[in-house]
């Protein structure tokens, strides 16, 4: 994947700028609040939900007997569903995301980052535990989104450019990213996080320019990770054969996240930053996205 070190000077760049950020997702997520609803509820694990009344039928071992001895109706003591244990965001903040055209508002990263930080808000909100691999535990807290600026402009390692780190079992894990290497290396990034028994949701941010390809004549493309350069003389003329490959890209993407069960989502943004929150809580409440569900890349 990429040097760790090229996402660690964009993010440190952002970091600056996170406290606007912050204001922004939060007011991202007002937007959508209404909508949203938290997925904590009943079901097997080992965290303690609520108690609520025996309904005839039911077990007799199902029965609290110590909460019911504090009054004349029996109790079923609950226990939280698992599964809505914890929510991990990784983030992607390399050189290729620094990037926007005069077709966006913003760059990808600014995107993918009040979108993360929205996202934390929401769910820190409804209670759920919301973390970073390797960099934040998971845990509740209504500061969440708070807790990920802070430690997104405290980090040293990059870690979307590592390894996968340990997840909690049964957890979510949101990608947010531009998803522009091979796909065999995103499924080996990847599958670190399904192999620990993740369910993974992947938010895939593009520049609209990087879909249409809308220039003109002379035109240099620069790899502003690797440095490489290359001069089309008729940037028109590249269109075509960049659209085929740009669409094989997003197929292939999209049949990598079929084989593996995880939801997808394509997020342009010239778009609003609702729009890529509200494919997002789909794919978290259950949902299975299409690759283009949120919008797709014109």
């Amino acid at each position: 994947m990429r040097e760790g070190r090229d996402a660690l000077v964009s993010a440190r760049r952002l970091a600056e700028a996170l406290p606007d950020l912050l204001v922004e997702a939060t007011r991202v997520a007002a937007t959508v609040a209404a909508g949203w609803h938290g997925r904590r509820r009943a079901g097997p694990g080992e965290t303690f939900w609520q108690y609520r009344p025996y309904a005839p039928g039911e077990p007799a071992q199902a029965i609290d007997w110590r909460r019911s001895a504090r009054g004349d109706d029996l109790h079923v003591r609950e226990r939280e569903w698992e599964a809505a244990h914890a929510v991990f965001v990784v983030l992607d903040l390399s050189r290729s995301m620094d990037w926007r055209s005069d077709l966006a508002p913003v760059t990808k990263a600014t995107r993918a980052l009040v979108v993360a930080l929205a996202l934390a808000e929401l769910l820190g909100r409804a209670g759920e535990r919301v973390g970073v691999p390797g960099l934040l535990p998971a845990r509740a807290d209504r500061r969440s989104a708070e807790r990920l600026a802070e430690a997104l402009a405290r980090a040293t390692t990059d870690p979307f450019a590592l390894a996968a780190a340990p997840v909690a079992p049964h957890a979510e894990v949101v990608v947010i990213g531009d998803f522009l290497d091979d796909p065999v290396a995103i499924e080996a990034r990847l599958g670190g996080f399904a192999a620990q028994g993740a369910r993974l949701h992947a938010l895939r941010i593009v520049d609209p320019a990087e879909a249409s390809l809308p220039f003109a004549g002379n035109v240099e493309f620069r790899d502003p990770e690797t440095g490489e350069r290359f001069e089309g003389r008729r940037a028109e003329a590249l269109r075509r054969g960049w659209s085929d490959r740009w669409a094989a890209h997003g197929d292939a993407l999209a049949r990598l996240a079929a084989r593996h069960r995880w939801t997808l989502a394509t997020h342009a943004t010239d778009r609003p930053a609702t729009e890529a929150l509200l494919a997002l809580h789909a794919g978290l409440g259950g949902g299975r996205l299409g690759p283009y569900a949120a919008e797709r890349a014109r």
